[in-house]
């Protein structure tokens, strides 16, 4: 029942991330993505903020200052400008299968940064897995788009901020880690507003827009965050690529979006890629299976 829950909790998750990005994407058409960057910074920092203290905690605390927290907010920058940029630039259904991606890097850069070992199997499901983001890109063809390259730095700074996460000090909460992960995206944001062309007065729907996105975000979050305490990880997290049908989905309802050929079989093969890392890692702990233990 708890892995039932937890994939439960683990696909309304990836359906509120699905609605944040159609919100955000639809809010960017008025208002400039560095503007709505800083907003959306804002709104989740004192979402996570009244989250935290409601827990009992303090928001910033010493270990806040350890250098794996400026490491994480540097990708966390770069995972969130890059994929906003995409979003407002790019169709929602190649966005969204693009970060599939996210699991497949977090796998390789595991396995550079801090020694896990990787079989050779699992080292080819990482290549393909890279060959179905090329097959989504098509850079050699005529139906190659720029705008999909800032999709593809923005997997690497999601990868990197996950990665980074693991090697956060575990006194500090999920929580704290939402406030730090938000609160950075407040000057990002009004740096590249500056940077490229000021500020707007967004009107009340744009505003609105950005205010849902802001609360189905941090929603989402905490949907995550119940998922992984719930249920265990082999089991749980390949429920993460409904996301990509849930974008599918939202992009050909909303924006009118429809995937091709290659982006279909590029997805495809990014997330049996996926599974087959998720699926031969379970394999590989079988033998003293654990219920996850998250930093609380």
């Amino acid at each position: 029942m708890d892995n039932i829950r937890g994939s439960a909790w683990m696909v309304l998750a990836m359906l509120l991330f699905a609605i944040e990005d159609t919100l955000l994407k639809t809010a960017t058409a008025s208002v400039p993505v560095g503007q709505t960057l800083m907003l959306f910074g804002m709104g989740g920092t004192l979402g996570f903020l009244l989250l935290t203290w409601r827990r009992g905690e303090r928001a910033f605390t010493p270990q806040a200052l350890k250098a794996t927290l400026f490491t994480r907010a540097f990708f966390e920058i770069l995972g969130r400008l890059f994929f906003l940029l995409s979003l407002a630039l790019n169709t929602l259904s190649s966005t969204s299968a693009i970060l599939q991606a996210t699991p497949i890097a977090v796998t390789l850069g595991a396995a550079v940064l801090f020694g896990e070992r990787v079989s050779w199997q699992r080292w080819v499901a990482i290549m393909i897995g890279f060959v179905g983001v090329l097959m989504i890109i098509q850079p050699s063809s005529e139906a190659f788009q720029v705008t999909s390259i800032l999709a593809i730095l923005g997997m690497i700074g999601f990868a990197g901020r996950d990665l980074a996460t693991r090697a956060a000090p575990p006194a500090l909460s999920n929580m704290q880690l939402g406030v730090y992960g938000f609160a950075v995206l407040i000057p990002t944001g009004a740096f590249y507003s500056l940077w490229s062309g000021g500020f707007v007065s967004p009107d009340r729907f744009s505003g609105f827009m950005i205010a849902a996105g802001t609360l189905v975000g941090i929603g989402a979050y905490y949907s995550l965050t119940v998922a992984m305490r719930t249920g265990l990880v082999s089991v749980v997290t390949p429920f993460r690529y409904s996301r990509l049908l849930f974008g599918l989905m939202l992009g050909l309802l909303v924006f009118d979006e429809s995937a091709d050929a290659m982006t279909l079989a590029g997805s495809a093969i990014i997330v049996l890629s996926g599974l087959y890392i998720l699926m031969s890692n379970a394999t590989r702990k079988s033998s003293a299976p654990t219920r996850v233990s998250e930093r609380t």
